[in-house]
């Protein structure tokens, strides 16, 4: 009987610290993807979108969270970026 209660009581709590955990990483996931969407760069006239140099202006910040509240931040517009331009082009 008390090996029955223990095994129960074990089993359950397993279960809730599972339950916790899951929640917790899901919880730091969903912050740290929030935080990532704030990367101003692919909505910025500097970005190339080529894996090679993603930034003309700042190559190592390009994409990263370094790269939030950039300085040098210019709105994407149709009629500049000719690498954009050509690539749709293409895609066509």
């Amino acid at each position: 009987m008390m090996a029955t209660l223990f095994c129960a009581f074990c089993a359950w709590g397993i279960l809730t610290l599972f339950i916790w955990n899951v929640w917790v990483t899901l919880k730091t996931g969903a912050s740290h993807l929030k935080r990532l969407h704030q990367v101003p760069c692919p909505g910025c006239e500097y970005f190339t979108d080529d894996h090679r140099l993603k930034c003309t202006v700042h190559p190592i910040k390009a994409c990263s969270l370094e790269a939030i509240g950039c300085l040098d931040f210019e709105p994407k517009t149709d009629g500049c970026n000719a690498y954009q331009k050509r690539y749709r082009k293409l895609c066509k």
